[in-house]
C-alpha cells in the first residue's frame, strides 16, 4: 500500500513564505504532488508534518491558516480514497499512477446523488422494497439539507449527528429517528463498499437500536367484536374490516403480502406465499374463514385474490398505497367506533395473533409471540423452524374461537 507524507520547502528567500507538497511512496518510489499553498517556517510542525497557528499571527492570518488546514484535510481524504480504489482492484500500480490518478480530480460524489444512483441499480434488480425505504430516508434528508448535498468524503460524526437532531426536534421518537439513521448507515456502507469514501465511523455516536414498543395485541373479545360489527351500510369500513380480520387469519400476513396474493398461490388446502420482507418461504393450512373473504371479494378483472390493486408495475404499486392509505384510515375510524385505547393496523392483527396464541397454551417454540421479541425476524426463525402442521393447528385453533 502506497503512504502519503505532507512536506514543506522552505522558500530561497530569507522570511518569505515557503510551500507545501505532498510526498507520494510505493514500492520504495517517490513522486511529488506540488501546490500552490504557502506558509512561512514559524507556521510549520515538521516533527508532525501540520500546520501551527502561532499566537502572534493576525485573525486574518489565521483564518488563512485554518482554512488551508481544512483543505489539506480533503487533499488528504482523496489521496486515500484513491489509494484504497487501486489497491480494492488487486491489480499492480505504481506511485506514478496515484498522482496521476489525484490529477484527474475525479467528480467526489453527494450522499444524495449516490443514493439516487443506488437506487436506480436497486430497482433495476427488483428490490422494491429496499428502494422505498431508502427513498423515505432519502426524501428526509434532502429536507434537512434544504435540497442540498454532501460530499461522501464530508460526512462524518458532526454530519449525523446533526440530522438525528433534526428528526427528534421534528418530534419523531426513537424508533423512527432510528429507522432512518440505519437506512442512512446502509446507504454509506454501500459508498465504503463501492470503493467511493474511506469510512470514518460517522455512526459511532448516534442511535440505531430498537426500543421494545407498547405491546398493541388486541384479546380474543376485541377481534369477536370486531368480526361481529354490521358494517354493511359502510363498504370501506366492511372492507378495511375484513382486510384487517384477513391478516389475522393468516397469522399476521403484512399487507403488502396481502396485495400480491394470486391463484397461484394455493396449492390444494395450502396457502404459500414468501414474504416480501425477508423472502422467507411460508406454509398456511387454507382455512374456511380465508375463503370466505376471498369469495366475497372475487372479481373477473383482477389477477389478485383479494381487492387492494388489480394493476401491475408501477400502476400495483401507485394502487396499493392509495388502498394502504384508505384502509389504515377506515381502520382507525372502526377502532375509535368500539373504543380501542391503540390505533387499530393490519400490524395489530400480527401482535394480537402472537398473544392469543400464547393466551391458548400454544407453546411460545411454536408461536414465539412476536412483541416478545427483539425483532421480527427472531419471530420468523422460531416459526419458520417447526413442522407447519402445529402452526396450522394453533391457527385452527385460534380462528375456531372466534
Amino acid at each position: 500500500m502506497a503512504s502519503i507524507k505532507l512536506k514543506f520547502r522552505t522558500s530561497s528567500v530569507q522570511e518569505k513564505e515557503g510551500r507545501l507538497y505532498y510526498q507520494v511512496i510505493h514500492n520504495r518510489v517517490a513522486r511529488q504532488i506540488h501546490t500552490e499553498y504557502r506558509i512561512y517556517s514559524s507556521e510549520w510542525d515538521a516533527d508532525h508534518s501540520n500546520i501551527i497557528l502561532p499566537t502572534s499571527v493576525t485573525p486574518q492570518r489565521q483564518a488563512y491558516l485554518l482554512s488551508l488546514k481544512d483543505t489539506l484535510d480533503a487533499d488528504r481524504k482523496k489521496l486515500l480514497l484513491v489509494i484504497a480504489r487501486l489497491d480494492k482492484e488487486g491489480q499492480s500500480y505504481t506511485a506514478d499512477t496515484v498522482v496521476d490518478n489525484f490529477h484527474e480530480g475525479k467528480e467526489l460524489h453527494g450522499i444524495i446523488g449516490y443514493t439516487l444512483e443506488l437506487n436506480e441499480k436497486l430497482r433495476r434488480i427488483g428490490k422494491k422494497r429496499m428502494v422505498a425505504r431508502y427513498k423515505t430516508t432519502l426524501n428526509s434528508l434532502q429536507r434537512y439539507l434544504k435540497g442540498g448535498d454532501v460530499p461522501l468524503e464530508e460526512v462524518d460524526g458532526t454530519t449525523i449527528q446533526g440530522y438525528e437532531q433534526w428528526l427528534k426536534d421534528s418530534g419523531l421518537c426513537r424508533n423512527t429517528t432510528s429507522f432512518y439513521i440505519r437506512n442512512l448507515r446502509t446507504i454509506y456502507n454501500h459508498a465504503v463498499d463501492d470503493g467511493l469514501v474511506i469510512s470514518s465511523s460517522p455512526f459511532k455516536h448516534v442511535y440505531t437500536g430498537i426500543d421494545k414498543t407498547v405491546k398493541r395485541a388486541l384479546p380474543l373479545e376485541i377481534i369477536k367484536q370486531l368480526k361481529e360489527l354490521d358494517l354493511s351500510l359502510n363498504p370501506r369500513l366492511e372492507l378495511a374490516r375484513d382486510m384487517f380480520l384477513f391478516s389475522f387469519y393468516t397469522r399476521g400476513m403484512s399487507f403488502i403480502d396481502m396485495a400480491q396474493l394470486t391463484p397461484s398461490n394455493l396449492h390444494g388446502s395450502t396457502l404459500i406465499y414468501r414474504r416480501q420482507k425477508t423472502s422467507q418461504q411460508l406454509h398456511i393450512k387454507w382455512e374456511p374463514a380465508m375463503q370466505e373473504i376471498v369469495a366475497k371479494y372475487k372479481t373477473d378483472d383482477s389477477p389478485y385474490l383479494l381487492p387492494i390493486a388489480k394493476g401491475e408495475g408501477a400502476i400495483f404499486w401507485r394502487q396499493y398505497k392509495n388502498a394502504y392509505s384508505r384502509i389504515t384510515k377506515q381502520l382507525k375510524k372502526i377502532g375509535e367506533m368500539i373504543g380501542l385505547s391503540v390505533p387499530l393496523t393490519t400490524y395489530v392483527a400480527r401482535h394480537s395473533w402472537a398473544s392469543i396464541a400464547k393466551s391458548k397454551n400454544v407453546p411460545v417454540s411454536t408461536i414465539s409471540e412476536a412483541l416478545g421479541h427483539d425483532s421480527e425476524k427472531t419471530t420468523q426463525i422460531y416459526l419458520s423452524s417447526l413442522d407447519t402442521s402445529v402452526v396450522d393447528n394453533a391457527n385452527n385453533l385460534i380462528i375456531n374461537s372466534l
